[in-house]
């Protein structure tokens, strides 16, 4: 099967989406940005490419004639199983690295290798628990689930073996690094598919025949375009780069053929596009001296709150008076928040202020851009946030009246898509 590939390298987040040849999107992957950034695209592309073999799995299942219902049944289960299997490869592998570091210590308490030990085996024994039907992850990335439960037993066994607990941080932070940015860590379809398949309480044959032929489909990449915030930093030709503006306003299209306006507000960065019946930009507006009002100052937030990002939104949105917030300055931002509390105001309606003042920033820039046209799609990380969502459609109403606003469940791919798309018709116009 052959496919195109688009992938957004942005400031938190990398994504890679895969397009058939039809146009179709097959699969997506996303992963942690980092330093290095030729990693992040490959662990993208990986996530994308194991993606589109679960669509492949889906597209046997459709053919053998299987019910929707029951489709959708063995498919959520198989993913489900699928990824125990590959926390659990990347488990092992953490143990293995952690290890290692842990023996090249000069100075090592008698009982480190015990300890960590004791940790891992813990987190081991957690998998069926943390993977069970119904069960809630705070995150996907391994890097997230796997530390935050590494450092709350490293917690405890510092307080009862005397391990000093910054040793054992230290270990981890060590560890993660390579762990995360090892392909072999997170393992292959065939054998994760597999397994999957095995542990499943009652083995369906059809799911099983499925699942060897999408892992014996050979995958051909035809074509790949990159782009986003450190898109200069990509490991790819020049010819093979395009800006954030157009993919976005192309996947925005793509997802909405009738979207006129669009606001995209990443981790970095707050873009306002303007794009015509095509998809094809005809102005646009972008804050890029800074991460005011984007996602890394929501993640500032987040952090002098002691909150995880995921909370800001719900927590805002039980607001029944927002504060004024003067200032959505990252800089300033940690001083304005405590001197707020320190004066008494609630956690919920601080948040609330600090939601409706990005938006606000956000708005200046579509007025700029030439302001909005029905219809409007909001895009990036920041869409998923249920405040800003909240605070956009409540400005829009005041601001333009009623418009229908558009927003995805995969808004955060969106500038991928539209590279993805671009990388289709760059193969179609070498082949023609």
């Amino acid at each position: 099967m052959r496919y195109a590939v688009g992938i957004d390298l942005g400031s938190t987040t990398t994504k890679a989406v895969v397009l058939g040849e039809d146009a179709r999107p097959l699969g997506r992957g996303i992963t942690n940005s980092r330093s290095n950034y030729e990693v992040a695209c490959a662990v993208a592309l990986a996530e994308a490419l194991i993606d589109t073999r679960f669509s492949l799995v889906s597209r046997e299942l459709e053919a053998s004639g299987l019910p929707a219902a029951a489709r959708a049944e063995l498919l959520l289960e198989l993913e489900r199983q699928f990824r125990a299997e590959q926390y659990r490869s990347q488990l092992r592998e953490l143990d293995r690295v952690v290890t290692r570091h842990s023996r090249r210590l000069l100075t090592r308490p008698a009982s480190l290798s015990v300890v960590l030990e004791r940790i891992l085996a813990r987190m081991a024994e957690e998998v069926d628990s943390l993977y069970a039907p119904g069960a809630r992850r705070k995150s996907d990335f391994f890097r997230d689930l796997a530390g935050s439960r590494y450092l709350a037993l490293a917690e405890d066994e510092a307080r009862s073996s005397g391990v000093g607990f910054d040793l054992l941080a230290g270990l981890f932070d060590k560890a993660i690094l390579e762990v995360e940015n090892s392909a072999a860590a997170s393992g292959r379809f065939e054998d994760h598919g597999r397994a999957a398949v095995d542990r499943m309480e009652k083995p369906d044959p059809l799911l099983q025949a499925a699942v060897d032929r999408a892992a014996a489909t050979e995958l051909c990449q035809i074509g790949s375009v990159g782009t986003g915030y450190g898109r200069q930093k990509l490991p790819f030709p020049e010819a093979q780069i395009r800006s954030e503006i157009l993919c976005h306003g192309l996947g925005a299209h793509a997802l909405f053929p009738g979207t006129r306006t669009v606001l995209d507000i990443g981790g970095q960065d707050t873009k306002a596009i303007q794009v015509d019946q095509h998809g094809i930009v005809t102005s646009f507006q972008m804050n890029d001296r800074c991460a005011a009002g984007c996602g890394r100052y929501l993640g500032y937030i987040a952090d002098e709150m002691s909150l995880g990002l995921h909370e800001l939104g719900p927590l805002a949105s039980c607001s029944t008076r927002p504060v004024r917030i003067n200032s959505t300055c990252t800089v300033f931002a940690g001083a304005e928040l405590r001197e707020r509390l320190s004066l008494g105001e609630k956690r919920e309606d601080i948040l609330a202020g600090l939601h409706r003042a990005i938006i606000l920033r956000a708005m200046s820039l579509l007025a700029r851009s030439g302001g909005v046209r029905d219809q409007f799609t909001f895009t990036g990380g920041v869409a998923k946030n249920n405040a800003a969502v909240s605070a956009l459609k409540s400005l829009l109403r005041e601001n333009y009246g009623e418009l229908q606003v558009n927003i995805s469940e995969d808004s955060i791919y969106t500038g991928a898509l539209g590279a993805s798309l671009f990388a289709l018709r760059d193969a179609e116009g070498r082949a023609a």
